[in-house]
């Protein structure tokens, strides 16, 4: 039922925003301005649907919803080519980035940089492997609560790979950034260094910053493991899941999405507990999710002398032909050794098979977010309390199902509690506290978030989706999804065959 509830959501809002596509063609601005407003809403209910259709593959071996799949699929890849038409057709006669908006390369210069010539400001600043727009959309919900939020629309820089992208994030890319053609392979440099590595990225900031600098990975920092002086101005949390989970396994990444934005949020109170201000979340680039793509959707290479950039696009020189987008490198913000840009002028890419990509010109890949938040002063502990409690099966001691059904009760602790929401995540962990299982999206399980908001004296059943591999024993945890506290565990153990 939540594979064909997110299948009808899904064409319903193709079918909607198709018709109201017609209004916002006339140029690159108001094509943006629907995107950001409405249109990335199809994005997000994609994303949900491919989610979705992961939870239950493994379940369909008859293949019943193969037809669902089809024509939702169907839909969204009619309505997502018919847009890219149109912002290819513009992009080419209006090059890049466009005037007025935030471009990615400026994003350290105007929201970092003069926030740390404060005395005494603490900022972090997040670099999100491929966070696009309308994950940003949805993190900015969730972050609301712990602090004052603000979403930008930035746009990101071409080529829309990570080595470039994340590249244009530091201090001076706005006008230092060159793209040298070395053996040819694409080199970023930032004025005469090279800052092609994480390495040497973080050197540049380094340099300007000393002592007031620290950096690790998100991952590390939630987990304790990132280790710096109590007088860091600045410091640089960085994560690469997402890209690397749709790289490696793009059947299953829709689902590491949740647990990426989830591992921010507990980032985010981890910040403020170290007294830190300020916060600037960015990214290097977006990504399209090609699973609508047939056997033939692929383009044939510019003919010319090329540079192959990421299975989307060509750095280089060449002539125009009716397949391809092709401009001047410098009309779309590209300053190097490149004459020209070229890639698709549909979703298509140079190779057979991606289901997911980035590399190229389109709205998914080009479009970021940006988000700057100004973190609350902690406060004291709160009145409102709940006991939360989790059982399976009236106490049994095993699963014999890779989808248990958990019960959860919340009981008000105090008088207070009664009016009060209590938000819940359910993980099912081995003995070495590593995810082996989580709750399924639908129901009452937010799909963006991964979690359950409960009020005292209601009880909700919650279906945990156990890994393929896993056997043995484990715990299911009820915690709080930002400080990760355990509320209530269970100790249970599978008994079905791998």
């Amino acid at each position: 039922w939540d594979l064909l509830r997110s299948a009808l959501d899904l064409i319903q809002s193709c079918d909607d925003l198709d018709r109201q596509l017609g209004d916002h063609t006339r140029s690159l601005e108001t094509l943006l301005e629907f995107y950001v407003s409405s249109l990335r809403e199809v994005d997000r209910l994609h994303r949900e649907f491919e989610q979705a259709v992961s939870d239950f593959e493994w379940q369909d071996t008859d293949g019943v919803m193969t037809s669902v799949k089809q024509q939702a699929r169907k839909q969204y890849g009619k309505l997502a080519e018919k847009v890219q038409l149109v912002f290819t057709r513009h992009l080419q006669n209006s090059g890049w980035p466009l005037p007025g908006y935030l471009a990615n390369a400026d994003v350290f210069d105007r929201l970092v940089a003069p926030r740390l010539q404060q005395n005494g400001r603490k900022i972090a600043y997040l670099m999100i492997d491929a966070l696009r727009y309308e994950l940003g959309v949805a993190l900015e919900r969730q972050l609301a609560e712990d602090g004052i939020v603000e979403l930008k629309t930035a746009l990101a820089q071409l080529p829309s790979v990570t080595p470039v992208g994340m590249a244009s994030l530091l201090p001076g890319a706005g006008q230092q950034l060159f793209l040298r053609n070395a053996d040819q392979s694409i080199v970023p440099m930032l004025g005469d260094q090279v800052v092609n590595t994480v390495a040497q990225r973080m050197e540049v900031i380094r340099k300007r910053y000393g002592q007031r600098f620290a950096e690790g990975r998100l991952e590390d920092f939630v987990r304790d493991r990132v280790d710096f002086d109590a007088d860091i101005d600045l410091l640089v949390l960085r994560a690469v899941e997402i890209d690397s989970h749709f790289e490696n396994h793009p059947d299953t990444a829709p689902a590491e999405i949740t647990n990426a934005l989830r591992r921010i949020r507990v980032a985010i109170h981890k910040l403020t507990q170290r007294g830190f201000h300020e916060v600037v979340i960015a990214t290097d680039h977006g990504f399209f999710m090609n699973n609508h793509a047939g056997a033939g959707d692929v383009s044939s290479k510019p003919s010319g002398d090329w540079l192959v950039v990421h299975d989307r696009c060509a750095l280089g020189d060449g002539s125009a032909d009716s397949n391809h987008l092709i401009a001047s490198a410098e009309k779309l913000g590209i300053r190097g050794d490149f004459a020209k840009f070229a890639g698709p002028q549909t979703l298509a890419s140079y190779r057979n098979g991606l289901l997911y990509y980035h590399g190229g010109a389109s709205l998914q890949e080009c479009v970021v977010p940006v988000i700057t938040m100004q973190l609350k002063a902690q406060e004291q502990p709160s009145l409102n309390k709940a006991a939360i409690n989790i059982s399976y099966k009236n106490g049994a001691k095993r699963i014999t199902t890779r989808v248990p059904v958990i019960d959860v009760v919340v009981d008000a602790a105090d008088i207070f509690s009664t009016e009060s929401d209590f938000e819940i995540l359910l993980e099912a962990q081995n003995s070495k506290g590593e995810v082996v299982g989580e709750a399924k999206a639908g129901g009452a399980v937010n799909p963006a978030t991964g979690t359950l908001t409960l009020q005292a004296g209601e009880k909700v059943q919650v279906t945990l989706k156990m890994q393929m591999e896993f056997e043995g024993k484990f715990k299911v945890k009820a915690l709080n999804p930002k400080t990760n506290a355990i509320y209530s565990q269970i100790e249970l153990e599978t008994d079905y065959a791998v």
